[in-house]
């Protein structure tokens, strides 16, 4: 398993934590892809940046940060390829990846608690994709993005 955390200033000490939790799984590797310190930024950049290494494949799966998780699942999902969720509920992560193989999670740092999102997480890596008819909806959203975007 390969993933990448990325946060703005919200979400730096959670991701810290996040990242500490994760890189101890025998055999993931865990990249952190920013921000690096608590001082104020552009959730966008490291949003964008992450997803855009996800959807390339270089990562397996994403996990954003920021103070609501709003502002980087809307960044995420501007790149070709990204299918950022919100994790604000266990079945609803899980429905995530059920219905729409999501590859990036993201949480609101000031909203939700650590142990919530360690277990959502755990539930987003952990479930399949169904496919079946999921998969010609998500294929509708692919030939979208071929037509639109550049």
């Amino acid at each position: 398993m390969k993933l990448i955390l990325a946060s703005d200033h919200a979400g730096f000490a959670t991701k810290k934590i996040l990242l500490d939790h994760l890189r101890s799984k025998i055999g993931w590797i865990v990249e952190d892809g920013g921000t690096f310190n608590e001082g104020s930024c552009h959730y966008p950049e490291y949003a964008i940046s992450a997803s855009e290494r996800v959807a390339s494949g270089e990562f397996d799966f994403g996990i954003l940060l920021c103070g609501s998780g709003m502002g980087v699942s809307i960044a995420s999902n501007k790149v070709k390829g990204a299918r950022c969720a919100l994790g604000y509920h266990d079945e609803a992560t899980q429905r995530a990846r059920i219905d729409n193989n999501a590859n990036l999670l993201a949480f609101g740092a000031r909203y939700m608690t650590i142990k919530d999102m360690i277990r959502r997480i755990d539930l987003f890596l952990t479930t399949p994709f169904e496919g079946g008819r999921h998969q010609v909806r998500l294929d509708l959203i692919a030939d979208y993005e071929k037509e639109n975007f550049k």
